[in-house]
């Protein structure tokens, strides 16, 4: 536990950094320690929940929220993200979708949009993407924001710090709905295990969330961050894969 309440704090501060919350990496940590399968959403929401908060309200106060802007948005994918922590998941089935979300994930993280010619989307097809990501979310625990990110900046649907926001609160609100879909189906007292063994995990998120937010990165770059990252998430992904074709 000393080692993986040390590794959720640095991940904490490196994603809240950039707006992120860090749910892929928290979930692919969990997946390589053998947390049961059934409570890995749940920590990485409630982690989620603690890492973009404070970044989502500086954000807000800084007014780097166009509302009419992210609201079609937000309202597609949060209910999407309750019913995806709703379903009811066998062991193997949730393996195969969390690795494959990790699996994408990785490749999002290697994308570099701003050196790709601009592409251009329909809002209906934006709208359908941000529901699926949603529901994708709620499924497997994670925020969503490493998907929609790298979209947002490849149309250039506004300025790095405006996606950056979105992203911190497109997460929170996905993580949100999605944790409630969780407990629904798992009950309230599938909290108790998170509250109190992993507790040390919650502290370490926050800690780092929080200096992560006010600091920024400042000594390793964002493209070696990005890769590092993906390495992790991407080998995490495909020992998930591995396990849930073992079940099937």
């Amino acid at each position: 536990m000393f080692w993986l309440t040390g590794l959720f704090a640095i991940v904490a501060l490196v994603y809240a950094s950039v707006g992120f919350g860090g749910g892929s990496t928290y979930t692919a940590l969990l997946g390589l320690w053998g947390v049961d399968y059934a409570l890995i959403p749940i920590i990485s929401l409630l982690c989620n929940i603690i890492v973009v908060t404070g970044g989502s309200a500086r954000f807000v106060r800084a007014g780097l929220v166009k509302w009419p802007q992210v609201m079609p948005l937000l309202l597609v994918s949060a209910p999407l993200a309750f019913i995806g922590g709703l379903v009811p998941l066998k062991q193997w089935l949730f393996l195969m979708i969390l690795g494959t979300a990790l699996l994408l994930s990785a490749a999002a993280l290697l994308v570099q949009p701003d050196k790709m010619a601009p592409r251009r989307i329909s809002k209906r097809m934006l709208l359908v993407l941000s529901g699926g990501v949603g529901l994708l979310a709620g499924l497997s625990g994670i925020g969503g924001g490493i998907f929609m990110a790298p979209v947002l900046h490849l149309i250039r649907w506004s300025n790095a710090r405006r996606i950056a926001a979105f992203a911190s609160l497109y997460i929170l609100i996905n993580s949100v709905t999605g944790l409630a879909g969780q407990l629904i189906k798992a009950g309230p007292q599938s909290l108790a295990e998170p509250a109190g063994q992993y507790w040390p995990l919650l502290i370490a998120v926050f800690v780092g969330g929080q200096i992560g937010s006010m600091l920024g990165m400042k000594i390793l770059t964002p493209r070696l961050l990005k890769t590092l990252t993906a390495l992790l998430v991407g080998y995490a992904a495909l020992r998930l894969l591995w396990q849930g074709w073992g079940l099937m």
